[in-house]
């Protein structure tokens, strides 16, 4: 695993996709791996609800819906988080500004993900 390149994907991801605000790579133990954050962003913080809100999604697919978890997206009068699996262990939290086109934020964390699988698995 390369911190640079989990950091440059993250990076492009940023700079690519209109109205993201942070975007992370945490394990399900919440260790950040990789984060491009703002400083009003908290980098613990994040690897802590990444895990958090990840280790739910599992519960809640595995005994609701006999599934997998994927991804979770979580809408605020402020803003959004994304989260989905970008590896076996690992998790990409994007948090958007609530302008951020949806459909392009979605795409586009989706093949961030896929990027990121490839590295850390």
């Amino acid at each position: 695993m390369s911190l640079k390149t989990l950091t440059s994907i993250l990076q492009s991801l940023n700079t690519t996709s209109l109205g993201i605000r942070a975007s992370g790579v945490a394990t399900k133990d919440g260790l950040i791996m990789a984060a491009v954050l703002p400083q009003d962003v908290d980098e613990d913080w994040l690897g802590a609800m990444s895990a958090a809100m990840s280790s739910l999604g599992d519960k809640a697919a595995e005994k609701l819906v006999r599934g997998r978890f994927e991804q979770l997206l979580i809408k605020s009068s402020t803003g959004d988080l994304l989260m989905v699996h970008a590896g076996t262990e690992t998790v990409l939290s994007v948090v958007a500004r609530p302008d951020a086109p949806m459909e392009t934020l979605y795409q586009e964390t989706i093949r961030a993900a896929k990027s990121i699988a490839e590295v850390v698995d």
